[in-house]
């Protein structure tokens, strides 16, 4: 299956959670690059709706990811359930102060733990396919890839070393979005204990290069020479989040966009705010928690969530996931259609 090409090889990435928009997909797509919608955290219907929208806003291909759920596992669950209790005593003044109410983690498996993947998947291999579907946080299976074949959609798949490289293409991944140590947002690791490797995508292209599908560079890219090195480096496209932050067309909340103005602040990596290791602008949460947080995920994802919207809703900056990358700085607040063009060196 070929991944489609455009005329400006740049990919909006997909930012769950609120940035990734139709309008965002659709104005970096009638730029000439390929705009992705972010199916996480989304229910099926939600985001059947949003591919709705995004075909009515662009004659264009444009992709949808999903992310993979962690397979199930009673033997980490013994250990995870008292670690997530532990982290939720540690929130309580967090809680407190925010005047919110902490969910007790159960003993029993919680149906959030699949992000609605059956649902999700019947709707781009039957109801609603699109052109691409890209996956984060592990590998589909293959006869989950066999059936987005079938409805002609391409398969890509986000990696962070070669041995998941790998495995994606031994799956049947058509493309592989290579994603370096400057990513913002959550590292695509295919295992959550995972520590990332301190390798950008400069490093990891080469070392991906002998798996022969096309490869798309993510990390950090948020200028026209940055797009130029990644290109000369082996990828056939580069992959772009936090330059789109910023843009009117992005869904990104009044708390990240400010924090997004703070140069004081800094980006690091951190597993604060849902257990998997994420590159995020440091402020009080990271600071107060990241040493204690274990590497439960999608457990400690859902114990902060309503502490972050509670932060959000009142502006406190110091409570919010500010994710961005190490580039974060250069992002403007510019139409998504000005980003993409001078990503690709097309303007000033």
């Amino acid at each position: 299956m070929q991944v489609p090409r455009t005329p400006v090889r740049v990919v909006a990435a997909p930012m769950a959670g609120g940035p990734s928009t139709p309008d965002l997909a659709a104005a970096v797509c009638n730029a000439g690059g390929l705009g992705f919608l972010a199916g996480g955290y989304l229910r099926a219907d939600e985001l059947a709706g949003q591919i709705r929208q995004t075909v009515a806003l662009t004659g264009h291909p444009f992709g949808v990811n999903i992310f993979v759920p962690p397979p199930a596992d009673p033997l980490a669950r013994a250990w995870q359930v008292p670690a997530l209790a532990r982290y939720t005593e540690r929130l309580r003044d967090d809680a407190a102060s925010l005047r919110v109410g902490l969910r007790i983690p159960r003993d029993d498996p919680d149906e959030d733990d699949t992000d609605d993947w059956d649902a999700k998947i019947a709707l781009v291999t039957v109801q609603n396919p699109v052109s691409l579907v890209s996956f984060t946080f592990g590998c589909p299976p293959p006869d989950v890839v066999s059936a987005l074949h079938r409805v002609g959609t391409a398969v890509l798949v986000t990696v962070t070393d070669r041995d998941e490289g790998a495995a994606a293409v031994a799956v049947g991944a058509d493309a592989l979005v290579v994603q370096g140590f400057e990513a913002g947002g959550h590292r695509g690791t295919h295992r959550v204990e995972t520590e990332p490797n301190p390798f950008d995508h400069l490093v990891l292209l080469p070392m991906l290069a002998d798996l022969e599908v096309p490869m798309i560079a993510a990390g950090g890219i948020t200028t026209a020479g940055d797009t130029r090195r990644a290109l000369r480096a082996g990828a056939s496209a580069v992959q772009v989040g936090t330059a789109f932050l910023l843009t009117p067309e992005a869904g990104t909340s009044p708390a990240h966009r400010m924090g997004l103005s703070d140069p004081h602040l800094r980006s690091v990596i951190t597993r604060a705010f849902t257990g998997r290791p994420a590159r995020g602008l440091r402020n009080r949460f990271v600071a107060d928690h990241d040493a204690a947080v274990p590497a439960v995920y999608p457990g400690v994802d859902r114990l902060t969530r309503p502490l972050r919207q509670a932060a959000a809703r009142r502006g406190d900056l110091g409570a919010v996931s500010l994710w961005a990358g190490s580039g974060w700085q250069a992002a403007a607040e510019l139409p998504a259609e000005h980003v993409v063009r001078r990503l690709a060196g097309l303007c000033d």
